[in-house]
Order: structure tokens, then C-alpha cells, then sequence
């Protein structure tokens, strides 16, 4: 379920909240958006053409979370449609921050918003990396139309 710009930009991920994900009053559990973070995550790397799995296999590196900063400002809730937009903050050597916005679908008001900073790490002795040029030239192209705008008009 592509949700993308085809000239690059933010990834959107679609998802709905079920009942395994939410607490007795129907809103959706704090830790959950960490499991729909990831898999948004996930699924951003394999649409750019860059999956884990590749990562892996070819180079024996893998991207690790560092460090998470999450702000709840707003609850799904059970069957909500919820998109997860996820765009590159900042890519160095052997890291990249992302950060990570839930919406209801069909909404502007972030309920969620989350900044991951990811680590390269080889799996050998998971000390970390330099990041293979792909994956950073990927995640580099994943940045926000109005970063793009604002770094032409420089």
C-alpha cells in the first residue's frame, strides 16, 4: 500500500488500529507506536530499495535504534486508519535521525509525533559503522517537500 510521492519526499505508511492494539477504554497502548514506528520504518527502506535485509546480507550491517524521543499530543483509537509519515532530519556517517508523524487518515492534526535516531552497526560486533553510500544517499533523498524548498531557495 504505497502511499508515496513519486519524486521522492516523505514516506506515508497506512495502517488500522485493531483491538490487540489498544487498552480496555479502546485508545491505542503508548508502546504501540513504537511496533507501527518500525514497521513504518520498514517499509520506507523497502519501498526506497534499500531493505534490511540487503543491508545484511551484503554488507553484514544493520540498522539499530539509538535513541527515541516520542511526544503524544493525541489518542487513536480501535479501527482508526492511521498514516505514519516518516522523513529524514539528519543523515551522518554511521546514524540517521527520522522522524516519524501519526494522523488520523484524511487529517492534518499530528497525534503523534516521534524523532529515532538510528545507528549502523555491524552484526559481527554491533560497534558501529559507516553506512553503505545507497542507504545513505536513500535516506538523505527522504527529507520533507518544505526542507527541499527551502534549501533551493538558498
Amino acid at each position: 500500500m504505497k502511499l508515496n510521492q513519486p519524486d521522492g519526499g516523505p514516506h506515508r505508511h497506512r495502517l488500522r488500529v485493531y483491538y490487540e492494539d489498544t487498552d480496555a477504554g479502546g485508545v491505542v497502548y503508548h508502546a504501540n507506536y513504537l511496533r507501527f514506528a518500525e514497521r513504518a520504518r520498514t517499509e520506507a527502506l523497502r519501498d526506497m530499495g534499500i531493505p534490511h535485509a540487503e543491508m545484511v546480507s551484503q554488507h553484514g550491517l544493520m540498522f539499530m535504534v539509538r535513541r527515541i524521543k516520542v511526544d503524544y499530543l493525541g489518542s487513536a483509537r480501535l479501527d482508526d486508519s492511521l498514516i505514519v509519515t516518516t522523513h529524514t532530519l539528519e543523515v551522518g556517517a554511521a546514524s540517521a535521525t527520522l522522524r516519524q508523524e501519526f494522523r488520523r487518515e484524511g487529517e492534518e492534526r499530528v497525534l503523534v509525533a516521534a524523532d529515532i535516531q538510528l545507528a549502523c552497526v555491524r552484526l559481527a560486533d554491533q560497534r558501529a559503522a559507516r553506512m553503505p553510500a545507497r542507504w545513505r544517499d536513500a535516506l538523505a533523498g527522504l527529507v520533507e517537500e518544505r526542507e527541499k524548498a527551502s534549501n533551493g531557495a538558498q
